[in-house]
């Protein structure tokens, strides 16, 4: 199928036909490249993680080594780019300063990283690429104590997130008279809720599920029934017109080719029920 070709800014995106090309204009001129012939003359693609969040972003403090989900769809990027990524630790309570700052550290986030309206006013996103949902992780003794928001919102629950990302934020806005508390490392909250310290983690549907693959004494008992349905993209600066298209091409061919299915396999994460590039929540 043909290209479908959008001119604005001297860029271009894709259309859904699965064209692979994301390097000439319609009548054949080269577009403008200022993002992707800096990573190229650079020969690195700086990609910023928080590294905390498995199975999709993991940052060993011990060997120093990546790898997860989003680090290997960083890793098919840099490879369709010509160049070799390399990582570089941000934090969720400075992910969008860090995205955004005059001289910014890296070129995209990836990781955990939910498509909002609110990121899109002030950030660049590329197309959802992993369906997602806000979940529960709870001992597996209480399973059958959460089925629901009203049984949540209570003084006597004891709730536990991470700061500074969607999670706070759901819980604040949902679990106004639940106990909360806000736990600096998230990696290290559930074994805190196993270990009887909170009763309830607010986490996602793609993180819950390794977790509770580990311990025997956890639990997700609403992972069919998520509190909120979107979608797992990559983050950038906006201006960089050429590398948000050249992403959105790399992720469409992950999508139509099935890698993105087999990546999903290897860690365990759930696969969609819908085509991820058709659908922004």
């Amino acid at each position: 199928m043909r290209c479908a070709i959008v001119r604005a800014a001297g860029a271009f995106l894709l259309a859904a036909g699965g064209c692979a090309s994301a390097h000439h204009l319609q009548e054949g001129a080269a577009a403008p490249r200022p993002a992707i012939s800096r990573i190229e003359a650079r020969g690195r693609l700086l990609v910023g993680s928080t590294g905390d969040y498995r199975p999709l972003t993991w940052h060993d403090p011990e060997t120093g080594r990546w790898e997860g989900f989003g680090i290997d769809v960083a890793e098919r990027i840099a490879a369709e780019l010509g160049v070799r990524a390399e990582f570089v630790k941000t934090s969720w309570p400075t992910l969008a300063a860090d995205v955004q700052a005059d001289r910014p550290a890296f070129d995209l986030a990836i990781g955990g990283i939910t498509i909002t309206d609110a990121r899109k006013e002030t950030m660049a996103m590329s197309i959802g690429y992993l369906a997602n949902g806000k979940t529960i992780l709870c001992r597996a003794v209480d399973a059958g104590r959460f089925r629901s928001i009203s049984d949540l919102d209570r003084p006597d629950v004891r709730v536990m997130v991470n700061p500074g990302g969607l999670n706070e934020a759901f819980a604040r806005a949902k679990l106004p008279h639940a106990d909360l508390a806000v736990h600096g490392r998230n990696e290290e909250i559930p074994s805190l809720v196993a270990a009887g310290r909170a009763d309830v983690m607010i986490t996602e549907i793609v993180e819950a599920p390794w977790y509770v693959r580990r311990d025997p004494r956890l639990a997700a008992p609403l992972l069919d029934a998520p509190f909120t349905h979107g979608e797992i993209g990559v983050l950038m600066r906006k201006g960089q017109e050429d590398l948000l298209a050249f992403v959105n091409g790399v992720l469409a061919r992950m999508s139509a080719d099935g890698t993105l299915d087999s990546l999903k396999a290897k860690y365990g994460l759930p696969l969609a029920k819908f085509q991820p590039h058709l659908r922004h929540d």
